[in-house]
This record gives structure tokens, C-alpha cells and sequence, in this order.
């Protein structure tokens, strides 16, 4: 069976931030440790935006979640363990990404990852795929499950 017999695909509309935060918060409601999720999408598309949404259920908290454009890895602790929201805009190479420890995050926390191209086609076989783009004030976002994704992806 091929790759893509195993991938499911969904496209839907957000008409504002408020509605990409609460896809966020969904999709942060159904992470557990080991699940990654690849944001694609130009600047300004929402990445951030949706991660903070994540970040939020998955710690239970409505802080103030910086993005890690510079830091490149920001980490937070929730009741199903860590997660990991990495940033890989600024890389020049793949191999960096495994330098802060990337692929162990990818079976030990969940793993939301701006600029997964980066990575150069080296992500997990199970991922969620989210492209977002921006369509008048809103959003088109397609959520793309790869593996075992491709049966979670109903639950967002």
C-alpha cells in the first residue's frame, strides 16, 4: 500500500484568527507524546496563530506564547507530557534540526513544526500535514493526515 492510500485530506475555511485559535485548541485537545504536526503556509499565513491554540489546551493555560522564530524551539510541560512548537525558518540545513534534538522529540513530546520544509522531506511517516493560506480576511487551511493520521484527522 502507498503512501498515499493512507493519507485522508480535509479543507476548511476560518473567516478570522479567533476561528485559527480554535482550530488550534482542538487540535491541541486530540496531541498525545509522539504525534507531529507539520504548519505550512507563507509568513503571515496563521502558523503561529494556530500553534498558540495548540499550546493553550495542551497546558491548560491562556499564556502568552512567544513564537520561537529566534529561539527555534520553544517547550511547554502539560498533563500529557511536553511539547515541542519549533520554528525552522531560519535554518540553513536539515541536519541543524537534529542538532536541537528533533528526532527524539519526535517519539518522547508532541511536536508542532513551522517550516517543516526545512527538514528537507524528513519527517515521520505519521504526521498531520496543515497548510494555511490566506483567503480575504480568513483562512484556507487543508489538513493533510499521513499514517495513523489519516484516521485521527477526523477528530480536529
Amino acid at each position: 500500500m502507498s503512501a498515499e492510500a493512507l493519507a485522508d485530506s480535509r479543507i476548511l475555511t476560518l473567516p478570522d484568527a479567533a476561528a485559527t485559535v480554535a482550530l488550534g485548541r482542538r487540535l491541541g485537545a486530540c496531541l498525545a507524546p509522539g504525534d507531529v504536526v507539520c504548519l505550512t503556509g507563507n509568513l503571515g499565513a496563521g502558523k503561529t496563530t494556530l500553534a498558540r491554540g495548540a499550546i493553550e489546551a495542551w497546558t491548560g493555560r491562556d499564556d502568552e506564547t512567544p513564537s520561537p522564530t529566534y529561539t527555534l524551539v520553544q517547550t511547554y510541560e502539560g498533563t500529557r507530557g511536553e511539547l515541542w512548537h519549533v520554528d525552522l525558518y531560519r535554518l540553513k540545513r536539515a541536519e541543524d534540526a537534529w542538532e536541537l534534538g528533533l528526532e527524539e522529540a519526535f517519539h518522547s513530546a508532541a511536536c508542532l513544526i513551522e517550516w517543516p520544509e526545512r527538514l528537507e522531506g524528513r519527517t515521520p511517516r505519521d504526521r498531520l500535514d496543515i497548510e494555511l493560506n490566506p483567503a480575504g480576511d480568513g483562512r484556507s487551511v487543508r489538513l493533510t493526515g499521513h499514517g495513523v493520521w489519516s484516521k485521527k484527522i477526523a477528530a480536529i
